[in-house]
């Protein structure tokens, strides 16, 4: 396993160094850049900006302002924010508690409400039970996002006030208290409802399916044979091989928790990564923008090498090295 776990990790350097390359030349490809967020706005003195534009170092060649760049992101360097005036990874490191609070809501969420249903449907296939949640999951899966977090506004929010529409805490609230706690689960339940609840479509049916599957198997037979009791073949047996599929999902999902969340977070005004990344390829923040992008790549390669590993942890069949 740690044989394994050091290769995997070695393979990652060539392919976030092909990564970077990519975001870089998509960056530079975007129309304008971000001087305007640099300059003195009340000064469009000709000479002004091409002095600007050389000390930013915009008037380098590529390989030059690719290689700067990349030697700061790996000293841990993202850049100053055209938008925020500020350094990326203060930026970052300001928004991404709310994000990573949001995710794990979500994930709790989505990981209750898919197992609760995947377990039922899944030991009473082709019942009415079975049939209303298949339908749950598939309305889950026609929704889009925006649709959805529209709707929960105007009817929590607006109609019923149970939830706010914006923010992720009340203003004034000292931070560690309960009332700030307090305050800040009110604020992330709706929109953590809307990012889980839609996410629960896939897993419930693949959960579902796997115990269908491994209930007709051959070991569950012999279990039966033997006298083994219902609930503990389920339980035990069943389970344990259906949650496998399941593994693949929790790997993806701790990139899903940021970039996810962009949708989610911008229709509700929720300041997390996701609105900050939106924000900033709409202002033309390319360090912003790449930094977040080479993170997500980062989450991602992550979440995959977590995945396999949990493979081997889950099934001992399954051997790694």
């Amino acid at each position: 396993m740690l044989k394994y776990t050091i290769r995997r990790i070695i393979g990652m350097i060539p392919m976030l160094l092909l990564i970077s390359i990519v975001v870089f030349l998509l960056a530079k490809a975007m129309p304008g850049d971000s001087l305007s967020g640099e300059i003195d706005p009340n000064n469009t003195n000709p000479e002004y900006i091409a002095e600007m534009r050389e000390r930013l170092g915009y008037n380098d060649p590529l390989p030059v302002q690719y290689f700067d760049w990349i030697k700061g992101f790996v000293q841990g360097d993202f850049g100053k924010s055209t938008r925020y005036k500020m350094p990326v990874s203060d930026l970052i490191m300001e928004r991404i508690p709310n994000t990573v609070f949001l995710g794990v809501s979500s994930l709790l969420i989505t990981y209750i409400l898919a197992f609760s249903m995947g377990i039922f449907a899944g030991r009473k296939p082709y019942t009415i039970g079975d049939h209303v949640i298949g339908g749950l999951n598939y309305l889950g899966l026609a929704i889009p996002s925006f649709i959805a977090g529209v709707f929960a506004i105007y009817i929590f929010s607006f109609n019923l006030g149970w939830t706010p529409y914006a923010g992720s805490v009340e203003v004034g609230l000292q931070e560690g208290t309960l009332e700030y706690w307090i305050s800040r689960i009110h604020h992330v339940i709706m929109p953590a409802f809307v990012l889980g609840a839609l996410a629960t479509a896939s897993y419930t049916q693949f959960l579902r399916n796997d115990i269908i599957e491994n209930s007709r198997k051959d070991f569950v037979r012999t279990a039966r044979a033997k006298g083994t009791a219902t609930t503990k073949i389920y339980n035990v047996h069943i389970l344990r091989n259906s949650i496998i599929p399941l593994i693949t999902f929790l790997g993806f999902d701790i990139a899903t928790i940021i970039s996810g969340a962009i949708i989610t977070e911008t229709i509700f005004t929720y300041p997390g990564i996701g609105q900050l990344f939106l924000n900033s390829v709409t202002t033309n923040d390319y360090p912003t923008m790449m930094a977040i992008t080479m993170l997500l790549s980062l989450l991602t390669l992550v979440g995959n090498l977590i995945a396999d590993i949990l493979y081997g942890v889950v099934d001992p069949r399954i051997r790694l090295d």
